[in-house]
């Protein structure tokens, strides 16, 4: 097997927990996995995304346990000769934690804490290379250390795996520098000095690929978990979030901008809305074509302004005759006006009425007299 074959790739993940059929149903739901049992170990299953396994699941060893070995993730780390590396990790400042041991017809491991305390497994495979390629959904697509010493931690990295700088990042005010490595020009992961805010020690951490960080987080939430950094869309428009599982369990999710573009056009239910919307629109028109019905009667108006037109020309053309049955109109008020000022002298015998109606009082005048004549006879 070839030195870049395998050398510095990460081959496999493996989960050590104290409650694995808890685990299996947590990460299931967050990260989309289903869970089959290994065939030489049923005690040991695997994590499988469209029937490709992608990780490990166990019960935390003992020996493990009595070294005060936390339930956490264990990441392995491709090398074409494991025993060489062991040593080599402890002639740089690490520690070998467990002896190279093999696992039949699967490869032979390690497990190597770094100078900064650092937990990992170191790994060779007994049939080549394992995953090599592009990452997808439910498969590991970042690995970042979190370290107190992030220069001399990559100083020893680059020496066991030939690992390269890739590039760096300015975390901002007292959060230093984030640095990414990776082989072949391909990033891989970062690392950085871990704030003091930070309580856990130096530890790998591991970034589950799913379809939307956000819905992930929320699931951990739901789940009993916790989501301690995020979600957070990071450079490039990637989103992240970093979780704590049910027992205590440090992890991450990861999900790509493009895929969160696709995602909410392939969503059934969000079609389904869509469709019925152009139904409702369609009932509202029905309701409204009474409505519409009601319009015509008021554009009948300017039809009835154009039939009046030609009256109005017609009445037009008559105007001469009007004119001249008004002149007519005219002369005979003229004549009843003449008329009525032939008539004023005979109103002038107002007088005479006025003297007709004092002798109505001589009258009775005379009547009194006669009167008195006859009471004195």
């Amino acid at each position: 097997m070839s030195d870049a074959a395998v050398r510095g790739r990460f081959v496999w993940h493996e989960l050590m927990t104290t409650d694995p059929e808890a685990a299996a149903a947590f990460y299931t739901r967050v990260v989309g996995w289903t869970t089959q049992a290994w065939q030489q170990n049923p005690s040991y299953s695997m994590f499988v995304a469209k029937g490709v396994p992608m990780a490990g699941l166990m019960m935390l060893p003992e020996d493990a346990k009595a070294m005060g070995a936390p339930p956490s993730w264990l990441t392995y780390i491709g090398t074409p000769d494991v025993d060489q590396t062991a040593r080599l990790a402890a002639a740089l400042g690490g520690a070998v934690v467990k002896e190279p041991t093999d696992i039949p017809s699967v490869g032979r491991f390690a497990v190597i804490a770094d100078p900064q305390g650092a937990v990992f497994a170191a790994f060779t495979p007994a049939q080549g290379p394992m995953g090599d390629g592009k990452p997808t959904l439910g498969d590991f697509s970042w690995h970042e250390l979190a370290t107190t010493d992030s220069q001399a931690a990559f100083a020893f990295y680059e020496r066991l795996f030939g690992w390269e700088r890739t590039g760096s990042m300015d975390m901002g005010p007292g959060l230093g520098t984030y640095q990414m490595y990776g082989r072949g020009g391909v990033a891989m992961g970062g690392m950085y000095d871990k704030p003091a805010s930070m309580s856990a020690p130096s530890h790998w951490l591991p970034y589950a690929m799913v379809a939307d960080s956000k819905q992930a987080a929320e699931t951990v939430r739901r789940l009993g978990g916790q989501v301690w950094n995020g979600p957070m869309e990071v450079p490039g428009g990637d989103w992240i979030a970093m979780c704590l599982d049910p027992h205590g369990v440090r992890f991450a999710v990861h999900s790509l901008k493009s895929a969160a573009r696709q995602e909410p056009a392939a969503a059934p239910k969000k079609t389904a809305k869509s469709k019925t919307k152009p139904k409702a629109k369609a009932k509202r028109r029905a309701k409204a074509k009474p409505k519409a019905k009601a319009k015509p009667k008021a554009k009948a108006k300017p039809k009835a302004k154009a039939a009046r037109k030609p009256v109005r020309k017609k009445t037009a053309k008559l105007r001469k005759v009007s004119r001249a049955k008004a002149g007519r109109k005219k002369t005979a008020r003229g004549g009843a006006a003449k008329r009525r000022t032939a008539r004023k002298p005979a109103r002038k015998a107002k007088p005479a009425r006025k003297a007709s109606r004092r002798r109505a009082p001589a009258k009775s005048r005379a009547r009194k007299g006669a009167g008195a004549k006859r009471r004195r006879r």
